[in-house]
């Protein structure tokens, strides 16, 4: 017995034109997918009418009430009404989509709010009077005249209430309050320039939730990312700077050792507006391959500006995706801008890294702990000799006992005190045969001496490498790989670059692939496997750096093995020898697990542990 098809009834079905009520509640669908994208739409629209300052309030994070104000160009009463019809918009003229040079451009926000939420648009424009409008269920109200300074202010109110069900699927107010000041963060990082801030007014309360000032100068940008992302961020981050052919990278990326559990604090920027790209990410990724533990990952706000006929914004309704024309020449210039920035930054660590090591030998002390009282300020009777030896005695030990010497642990070497004035500074002992203590004119360093030789070893393997290329094994019978048409078409785009990697790949038929070389340094290896992964990579990202790490993981085990091991005891001429391979050597403020190789301390941090200050 046939079943009946479950999408198609008996009666042929009737094609109908959805109601513009219906239309916008659609598109509000795509566009506004929580109150984090409703603040996102309103606060592009501000920056696109070129505001200097905005305030954001909500209330039950963003469900009961979401306000945006600007001091931007206004509207005037003609242009209320058009601006809340679907697909009007001042930001393009409709002759070339590519050429975008705003945030929005698709006319779909104000409309769509409009849809399903209470909306009230109030604006003027500089020498006309001010006018509102308000908007319910999809039906707008008469215009009215209302008291408004130069600018515009959008009052969105009970979102959703026009599609309940959407609110099954908000998360706690907290939540949806934490996405609101993200999305207000990334707009600030992206417009240094503007005034931005947030407020909170449920419950009647008018509570600050984020502030950040115009920035004006060169070092703007580098100010609003101490505001945005914290100070640490800024003191322990490198500025990127790099061009080719036409696209240019900027911003600042976090020192290896200083890196995240998450890729919560990878911020990225296509032509001033904030994007998730996987290609980016990827790079961005790629670049700290082997500076980073597998479970660390970078902090970075990059930007990149390009001619906007290079990119194609209109990927989703959102606006979160691009498209590049030449995807593999953002990848490398992201890649190779990040590598060289990184190399510069050399010995350097993160600051954050002698915090940690200050607060442990602090102790914990909370903010309301008591300050410390040290023996200097103490206002008492000097006691007896005789007392303090009764004391003494009383305890048990004796003062022989007492000043007994432990076992020798360090080994003293004098050094040059022109060594002092250099980054890394003059050995001055090695303690526990593995840490390296260090004079600067500033202060002082402690050398992990396996993990800084590890590093060195590390990238003189790779040097070499690079200038005797990548030795291959050729195998004496070709491993076959079936793959679909596509992932074949792919790996044989790629087949060059695989080869300069001792990879040699040949089509075998229709559907497969026939490995004839491997890299002699990966020894034994499965190579349909490879090959797979290089293919499910290309899929991915469009490009593969699969084969290097590989080859970065074996020349990694090697450093490791080849470096100086913990417990022996070195010169003072070999300690400052390291010491001046590690000023001169890139990337050698980590070890190749990612670990910082050096912690250096000034003489501040110093006299603070001793309450000198």
């Amino acid at each position: 017995m046939a079943q009946d098809h479950p999408k198609i009834g008996p009666a042929r079905p009737v094609i109908r034109q959805l109601d513009d009520a219906a239309i916008n509640r659609i598109a509000a669908g795509e566009v506004v997918e929580r109150p984090a994208s409703a603040v996102k739409e309103l606060v592009e629209n501000a920056l696109d009418a070129g505001a200097a300052r905005i305030d954001i309030t909500i209330a039950d994070g963003g469900r009961s009430l979401i306000r945006v104000a600007d001091d931007g160009c206004g509207m005037t009463a003609d242009d209320l009404p058009l601006a809340l019809s679907r697909h009007a918009t001042s930001k393009i003229d409709g002759s070339d989509l590519l050429a975008i040079h705003t945030f929005g451009f698709r006319g779909e926000a104000l409309p769509s709010l409009a849809a399903v939420g209470r909306l009230t648009l109030a604006s003027r424009a500089a020498g006309q009077a001010g006018v509102a409008i308000t908007v319910q269920a999809g039906r707008a109200e008469p215009l009215r005249p209302v008291a408004q300074n130069r600018g515009t202010q959008v009052d969105l109110r009970d979102l959703f209430h026009a599609t309940p069900a959407r609110l099954k699927f908000l998360r706690s107010d907290r939540t949806e309050g934490m996405a609101v000041a993200d999305v207000v963060r990334r707009l600030a990082m992206a417009e240094p320039g503007v005034t931005l801030t947030l407020r909170d007014a449920t419950g009647g309360e008018d509570r600050l939730l984020f502030r950040a000032d115009a920035e004006l100068g060169p070092d703007a940008l580098h100010r609003r990312l101490a505001v945005v992302l914290g100070r640490d961020f800024a003191a322990n981050a490198i500025r990127i700077e790099a061009e080719r052919d036409g696209i240019t990278l900027t911003g600042y990326a976090g020192l290896p050792t200083y890196s995240r559990g998450a890729a919560v604090a990878q911020h990225l920027f296509v032509n001033g507006r904030p994007v998730r790209d996987k290609l980016l990410i990827g790079a961005l990724k790629a670049a700290y391959a082997d500076l980073l533990g597998r479970d660390r990952h970078p902090a970075a706000a990059l930007f990149i500006e390009l001619d906007p006929q290079h990119v194609d914004v209109n990927v989703h309704p959102a606006k979160a995706e691009v498209r590049f024309r030449d995807p593999g020449l953002v990848r490398g210039l992201v890649i190779s801008g990040l590598r060289h920035a990184l190399a510069e930054a050399g010995h350097r660590s993160s600051t954050t890294v002698a915090d940690g090591m200050l607060g442990a030998m602090q102790g914990a002390q909370g903010p309301g702990a008591a300050a410390r009282i040290y023996q200097m300020d103490r206002r008492f009777d000097r006691p007896s000799t005789q007392s303090l030896r009764d004391s003494y005695a009383a305890q048990g030990p004796g003062f022989a006992e007492a000043s007994a010497p432990m076992a020798p642990m360090a080994r003293i070497e004098p050094a040059p005190d022109t060594d002092i004035d250099r980054p890394l500074g003059a050995a001055k002992a090695q303690l526990f045969g593995t840490y390296i203590i260090a004079q600067t004119a500033t202060g002082m360093v402690l050398v992990d001496a396996h993990a800084a030789h590890e590093r060195l070893v590390y990238e003189r393997l790779k040097r070499q490498m690079a200038d005797h290329g990548v030795a291959s094994q050729v195998l004496l019978i070709p491993q076959i790989v079936a793959l679909d048409a596509g992932d074949v078409a792919r790996v044989l785009a790629a087949a060059a670059d695989l080869a300069r990697l001792g990879l040699v790949v040949e089509p075998f038929g229709r559907g497969a692939l026939a490995v004839r070389e491997v890299p002699a340094a990966l020894g034994l290896t499965d190579a349909q496997g490879l090959v797979r992964d290089i293919a499910d990579e290309l899929a991915e990202t469009g490009a593969t750096a699969l084969v290097g790490q590989r080859i970065d993981a074996i020349l990694s085990r090697m450093a490791c093995h080849g470096s100086v091991r913990a417990g022996r005891q070195m010169r003072g001429d070999e300690m400052n020898a390291l010491l001046r391979e590690m000023e001169a050597t890139p990337n050698a403020g980590q070890c190749n697990h990612g670990r910082p190789t050096s912690v250096t301390l000034k003489l501040t941090d110093i006299a603070r542990l001793f309450g000198r200050t």
